[in-house]
Parts: C-alpha cells; sequence; structure tokens
C-alpha cells in the first residue's frame, strides 16, 4: 500500500522533475525546532520599543524592529513551540467478552488455505469493548509539531512579483531562441533560483536596516512561502503537504478548519488576508489545472479541479456571501484489497469474495455518503483486474489515477470538462460531462469501464454499459443506507429525461448490476475516540422482484444483536458457481462471522 503519510509519497501523483540538474529541493521545510538563537532580535531604536511575538500568528504579523515605509525587507513574527502532547489515558477494558457458547467466545475457525496469506487482521481488532465511557483528555494534534518561522505574508506577495516579473523575462526569451514553449519543469527551475536571489538580495537589505542577517530557517522558509505563492497554492499549501490532514474547509480568508486523522475539526490562520486574494489563489489553480477550461469569476460561480497530490478541490462564490472551499484528501493512494483488510475495512473472507466477483467479470456498485472511503475501496477492487485488459476510466476529477499506479497496463483515463460560463442550448459552452463521454468510450475496445462517481443522469448510459458489456465494469454511488439505493438510482435517471420512468428504472438497475457494496463509517472522535471506516452490506441484485422493484439479498450483512455493525455473510449468493469459478472457496461462507476475531470495539454502542 502506497500511504500519503510516507513523505516519498507525498508526491503522488508523480509530479514533474523537480529540476533538471537534480539535487536536493532547496527550499525544503525545516525540520528542526527553532530555538532561542533562531529569534531574530533587532538592535534598540530611539521611540520604538523592540520585542518578539510570541503567539500565534492570525492576521498581520507584529514587525520585529522599525519596518521600511517602501516594499522591502520586513520582520518575522516566530511562532510558538507548544508543548508535547499529552497521551491519552488508556481505555480500561471492563467490558467481559462472552460467555462460553456465544458467539466470538472462542476465535473463530481458521480461514481456509484459499484465503491469501496476506490478508492479516487489523492490528487491535479482538479488543474488547469497554462498557463505560472514559473521560479522556483532548489531545492536541498540533503541539509535537515545532512552530516554523512565521513571515510577513505581503513581503512574500512582493517577492513573488518582483519575481514572476523576472521570469517572465526569461520564458520570454527563452521560447524566441529556442522556438518552442518552456516546459513547466523548466520554468519551475528557473524560478527557483530567480527565488533564491530575490530573498538574498531581501535578506542583505534586512541585515543593513536591522543590524542583524535572518537566520537561515526564515531565509528557508520565506523561499518556500515564495515559492508557493507562484507555483503551488499560496499559504494553504503547508495544510496541503501535511499528510495528516483530510479534509481542509474554508468560510472566507480568515474562517479556515481542518479536520485530522481521527481528530475533529479545528480552526487555524487564515489562508489570505481578504476574500479578494483568496479568489485570486483559486483562479491561479484553476489555471494551473491544465484539464481543460476552468475558472472562477462571475460567469461560472463553481470550481471543482484536482490539486497535486491528488486532492480535490470545490469552491463557490458570488452566490455566497464568501468564497467556500472544501479540500479532500485520499490518505490512501495505492491500496489492495489486503490493505483495506489491514485497515479494518473488511475481513479477509470478504476480500477474498470481492476480489472473485472482480475476476467473474461482475458489475459493482460501491455506495456510501462522504468521506467513507468509497473511492479507496474502488481503487483496492480494480486492483484485482487482470492486468492486461483494457479498462477506461471516467470522472469529473482525476481521483483514481489507476492509469499511473502501474498494475494496469491498458488504461484510458478520461476526465469531464467544465465550460466556460456562455450558455448555448442550455449548457456551457464547451462541456463535457461524464454521460457525454461514454459513448466515445464504448468505441475505444475497452473490456470494461469505471465511473469515479455517478451523480446525475449519467447513470443511465453507465447502467446501459454494464448490460450490454462484457461485465466487470463499476462505480460509486452517494446514498445513506444499502436500502436506499434503489430509490436514489430511479432518482438519478429521472434526471436523464422526460422520457424515462421510475418502472423503466427499476428494470434497468434490476438488469445491469449484480452487487452494491455498501461502505460505513462510525465516528467517534467527539467521545475520544477515532473514524472507524467499513464495509457494512454486500447486496445480491437477483432481477425484478415485488412491485416491479430490484430483488435484493443480503449475501453480507451486520449482525446488531451481537454488536457487529461490520459486513459478516448471512446468505449465499445466486452467482455462488460463478465466483467459485474465479477461484472463490465457499467454505469461507460457512462462518456466521467471518474472519473477524472480535466484534468492533467502538466506546458506544456495539458488544453488549
Amino acid at each position: 500500500m502506497r500511504d500519503t503519510t510516507d513523505p516519498a509519497a507525498r508526491a503522488w501523483p508523480p509530479a514533474e522533475e523537480a529540476a533538471h540538474g537534480g539535487g536536493a529541493e532547496p527550499f525544503a521545510r525545516p525540520a528542526q525546532e527553532v530555538g532561542q538563537a533562531d529569534f531574530l532580535v533587532a538592535p534598540p531604536t530611539t521611540g520604538l520599543t523592540t520585542g518578539l511575538t510570541t503567539g500565534p500568528v492570525a492576521g498581520a504579523p507584529v514587525a520585529v524592529g522599525p519596518v521600511a515605509t517602501n516594499v522591502g525587507p520586513a520582520d518575522f513574527t516566530v511562532g510558538p513551540v507548544r508543548p508535547a502532547p499529552v497521551p491519552p489515558a488508556p481505555v480500561p477494558p471492563t467490558a467481559a467478552r462472552p460467555t462460553a457458547g456465544q458467539p466470538w467466545s472462542v476465535a473463530p475457525p481458521a480461514a481456509p488455505a484459499s484465503v491469501p496469506a496476506g490478508w492479516a487482521q487489523p492490528t487491535g481488532a479482538a479488543s474488547p469493548t469497554p462498557s463505560a465511557l472514559p473521560v479522556l483528555p483532548a489531545p492536541d494534534p498540533w503541539s509535537s509539531r515545532p512552530a516554523p518561522p512565521a513571515i510577513d505574508p505581503k513581503v512574500a506577495r512582493e517577492l513573488k512579483r518582483q519575481v514572476a516579473a523576472e521570469l517572465h523575462q526569461q520564458v520570454s526569451w527563452l521560447t524566441t531562441s529556442q522556438g518552442s514553449e518552456v516546459d513547466r519543469a523548466t520554468r519551475r527551475q528557473r524560478g527557483r533560483a530567480l527565488i533564491e536571489e530575490a530573498v538574498a538580495r531581501w535578506s542583505d537589505g534586512y541585515a543593513q536596516t536591522h543590524g542583524a542577517a535572518p537566520t537561515r530557517d526564515q531565509d528557508r522558509a520565506l523561499a518556500e512561502a515564495v515559492y508557493d505563492l507562484l507555483f503551488r497554492a499560496g499559504r494553504l499549501q503547508p495544510y496541503l503537504d501535511d499528510p495528516e490532514i483530510e479534509n481542509i474547509l474554508i468560510n472566507g480568508c480568515d474562517d479556515v478548519w481542518v479536520s485530522r486523522v481521527h481528530q475533529p475539526l479545528r480552526q487555524v490562520p487564515p489562508v489570505a488576508d481578504s476574500d479578494a486574494e483568496l479568489i485570486e489563489l483559486l483562479q491561479d489553480l484553476a489555471r494551473q489545472h491544465g484539464g481543460g477550461e476552468r475558472s472562477l469569476n462571475t460567469a461560472s460561480p463553481t470550481l471543482a479541479l484536482r490539486l497535486e497530490g491528488g486532492m480535490r478541490l470545490q469552491a463557490m462564490t458570488e452566490v455566497t456571501p464568501r468564497p467556500y472551499v472544501a479540500i479532500r484528501r485520499h490518505r490512501v493512494a495505492s491500496a489492495t484489497l489486503a490493505d483495506m483488510v489491514n485497515l479494518g475495512t473488511v475481513d479477509a473472507t470478504l476480500a477474498a469474495f470481492l476480489a472473485a466477483a472482480i475476476r467473474a467479470r461482475k458489475n459493482v456498485m460501491i455506495t456510501g455518503t462522504q468521506g467513507v472511503g468509497k473511492t479507496s475501496l474502488l481503487r483496492a477492487m480494480a486492483a484485482e483486474i487482470p492486468p492486461d485488459e483494457r479498462i477506461g476510466t471516467l470522472e469529473s476529477e482525476f481521483e483514481l489515477w489507476l492509469h499511473t499506479l502501474g498494475h494496469l497496463r491498458q488504461v484510458v483515463p478520461m476526465e469531464a470538462r467544465e465550460g466556460n460560463g456562455e450558455r448555448v442550448d442550455g449548457r456551457a459552452a464547451g462541456e463535457l460531462t461524464i454521460g457525454d463521454l461514454i459513448p466515445a468510450a464504448l468505441r475505444m475496445t475497452l473490456s470494461r469501464i469505471i465511473v469515479g462517481e455517478v451523480r446525475s443522469g449519467e447513470v443511465v448510459p453507465m447502467l446501459r454499459v454494464m448490460t450490454n458489456g462484457e461485465g466487470g465494469s463499476m462505480c460509486t454511488l452517494h446514498a445513506r443506507g444499502p436500502q436506499m439505493v434503489v430509490d436514489r438510482i430511479a432518482e438519478l435517471c429521472l434526471e436523464y429525461g422526460s422520457h424515462m420512468t421510475d418502472t423503466l428504472a427499476y428494470r434497468l438497475a434490476a438488469n445491469a448490476l449484480d452487487l452494491i457494496v455498501h461502505v460505513s463509517m462510525v465516528d467517534e472522535t467527539a467521545v475520544g475516540g477515532r473514524r472507524h471506516r467499513f464495509v457494512s452490506h454486500v447486496m445480491e441484485v437477483t432481477g425484478l422482484g415485488e412491485n416491479g422493484r430490484p430483488a435484493l439479498n443480503t449475501v453480507f450483512g451486520p449482525r446488531p444483536d451481537l454488536g457487529e455493525p461490520r459486513a459478516v455473510p448471512h446468505t449465499p449468493p445466486n452467482c455462488l458457481d460463478d465466483l467459485r469459478r474465479a477461484g472463490f472457496d465457499a467454505g469461507l461462507l460457512q462462518s456466521a462471522y467471518g474472519s473477524w476475531s472480535a466484534p468492533l470495539a467502538l466506546r458506544i454502542g456495539g458488544q453488549r
């Protein structure tokens, strides 16, 4: 599994080479703590009070020493070095295990040899569920991180303006002399060199003005800030670089919240000095997107795009009182079903079942709410596709990245394109939706089609692909519960056109789908716990049933009477023979508790 907590994997999907000449990253963020030697103290000046800012920087920084009236060398502020975190108190195992003869009282039967050996169970799965909720100290996820040197955003913006002008001149000269456009890597390489020169000039001027030169860490932090403004996401970039952050929510420039792994939302300093600056940053990101015309303005008040590292951004303005932004990160960049077992999303029995379903070319729809792990599970199931098959992926913004992971040798990735704001015949000019791309995809000699997320009327051509093709296609769909999926499909089908009816939608779903896999999440971060993401249901679609609706057979489901919300075997599927031909051992379905060694340990609910 390629987890983005690994610093070497943070640049996923692979970006262009940092510089043609190789060498280390010149503006790498410092890892060491800021000590007293790093504080910049200006000499006493008549009529001025010299001091240090030791609190968190919120808004304009407090200058240390005199500040030049013209744009030039300015002062750093230094944030506090927070104390080490207090580890939470251990949870006392007060809940007694079931008595002999009850479920889970003994270890479940050993998995047959057909279960891959690498599918180990999650660590700590056998921990008993506490009967009482202990009071835990609120952990501070930021306390263990040293505060980086804070810089004046105005200085960074001015240096960015100077470097941008110099870079434009150099790129124009190169384009004229070479007769071709300068590539992105060369532009960034020259930009880095110009930033070093600009920061060195600024540092010299600062030393002459204040009698003391900035520290190396301060110069490095300023250079990094200028580089982020010029080529990346500006003051938003440190949050994008933090692999522990899952979501970034922006409600205007000065109201920013982030959620870290297994932690609740927390407010952080502003990412811009004004809403206008925030909108300018979003427009710069749209120009860097490279996936067609994407903009954020009065004519196009919404913006959806992918960021470096596979993150997804959605922004809105004009229709809201302030610019609003939501950024989501997929922490697991590349995963297999074995990795899903280790993460606790599925057990070894369900992993073997899903792998066989992919090999048997069953059409699968993965459902769930936002942030539960639908895309990660889809990516893991796609890893079971034979590597020589030719498949196509259709997404509004690339999130699966199957064409970059290396397992599949023939992937045709297709990304929808937004319009330019002008309306022609009721739709944006230049717009290409996923539904528009499906007919073209069918002419690409694809054995399977994978749709990252079905949101609207494209569900109809997607279901037709599943009905008419060889099978083995997959997609995801937002739905709160597994029993709502059929009606949710019908609702989206009705958006396809006035000729569509719910009866036709039910028939289309019954003929197209083989399996519905529902992913759930139990969030206990508010009570000192963690976020538990797991598959809760696997439903087999067995054709039309009563009242013309698709008939569903619960193959895997929870056992709430035993305190188990995760999916365990219930009823053998009608397609069991097809799965056995694909290598599935039907004996795995004999254990009523799957391969879990104990029920899911929850702080509230769970095993009674």
